[in-house]
């Protein structure tokens, strides 16, 4: 009993000292201004350069590891399907823009990478959007969908063992200008442009 009512006491404390991220989707994106690797240069990155496009954010741990080339590779692979959709995509580590110049320089899947490379060396970027593991000093991987207005309308964080969907990832930015450019409407599970939408009110209720 006596074991039992330490153990409680313990994750009591551990729930109360947990720092509660709430939710960024429908806020205002947080504003940024970092150096970046992009197109063989170091260049000046902010969130107001992108207004007015559709915004893909894709945080990973760090350079020069397992996963996160494999994804960075596919995105790339995708990148003028993410264009076509009036989209920009932007990837983010806590590396350095030079360690992203070296990485671009010794891989074969980055050489690949066309958009620009975010430089987060203090986290700040990572903090602001939560996706920031303190113990660790990593940013945890995730994919963050931002509409012309600044408004974040998608987040997907998740372990960092687990590689992510690129494909989902387009289809969500897809989704998301759908509803968008069509009010009223919504999309159902696994939609995919050509696909119904469906527009809620009172003559659907219990039909669905």
């Amino acid at each position: 009993m006596e074991i039992s009512e330490r153990k409680y006491k313990m994750v009591k404390e551990d729930f109360e000292n947990t720092k509660v991220n709430f939710p960024l989707v429908g806020k205002k994106a947080p504003s940024f201004n970092l150096k970046a690797f992009y197109k063989g240069e170091f260049k000046d990155v902010n969130l107001e350069d992108y207004l007015g496009k559709w915004l893909v954010l894709v945080f990973y741990p760090a350079d020069f590891t397992f996963i996160c080339p494999t994804e960075l590779s596919k995105f790339a692979d995708y990148y003028e399907d993410f264009k076509n959709e009036n989209s920009e995509i932007l990837s983010i580590s806590k590396d350095t823009e030079f360690v992203h110049k070296a990485w671009w320089d010794n891989s074969d899947s980055i050489k690949k990478i066309k958009f620009p490379m975010l430089a987060d060396p203090t986290g700040k970027m990572c903090k602001n959007y939560g996706t920031y593991m303190e113990e660790e000093g990593l940013s945890l991987r995730a994919s963050i969908i931002i509409d012309p207005e600044g408004i974040v309308k998608s987040v997907d964080i998740h372990d960092n063992s687990i590689g992510r969907s690129v494909k989902e990832v387009l289809r969500k930015l897809k989704a998301s200008k759908y509803v968008a450019e069509n009010v009223g409407e919504v999309c159902p599970v696994d939609w995919v442009p050509g696909k119904e939408s469906l527009k809620p009110g009172i003559e659907l209720v219990g039909k669905i």
